[in-house]
């Protein structure tokens, strides 16, 4: 199991931008797939965007053309880049990691957009 430690969350304005960072406990190069995850207390937990080793690059309808999810391999880190932040992008945002069988969670970073 890797371990996941997310930063960058905190409060914006509507419209405004903020660099979710997902850092890693092991090279990233052996991990198939990683994935941001959000969550609103007392909802669901919802897939916001994936990105596989290879690059290819995946998003839900909700965020498409407003974020960005890339990967830095010499640094372990994953991040996930919002752009044009609304109200209802509030929620705790998870990186999760798998890697065949193991699935690996982050605590989560707290990101609230409010004027």
């Amino acid at each position: 199991q890797v371990q996941l430690v997310e930063s960058g969350g905190g409060l914006v304005q509507p419209g405004g931008s903020l660099r979710l960072s997902c850092a890693a406990s092991e090279t990233i190069v052996s991990i198939s797939a990683m994935r941001w995850y959000r969550q609103v207390p007392g909802n669901l937990r919802e897939w916001v965007a994936s990105v596989g080793n290879g690059g290819t690059k995946t998003y839900a309808d909700s965020v498409k053309g407003r974020f960005t999810i890339a990967r830095d391999n010499a640094k372990n880190t994953v991040y996930l880049q919002m752009n044009s932040l609304k109200p209802e992008d509030t929620a705790v945002y998870y990186c999760y990691a798998n890697s065949g069988p193991r699935d690996s969670w982050g605590q989560g970073t707290q990101v609230t957009v409010s004027s």
